[in-house]
């Protein structure tokens, strides 16, 4: 079940930092760098 959790995390993540790359307005972008932050740590396992 944990690994299952990562990946759908991982392919959360990996959306969002595609999506901050792609979008042109500043604020959208610090957004998604605030959602990537949680989910990163979340990948690693880290809390």
């Amino acid at each position: 079940m944990t690994i299952i959790y990562r990946i759908l995390l991982a392919i959360v993540l990996l959306l969002t930092i595609w999506n901050l790359f792609e979008e042109d307005d500043i604020r959208k972008q610090i957004n998604n760098s605030l959602v990537i932050i949680p989910l990163l740590l979340r990948v690693l396992m880290i809390k």
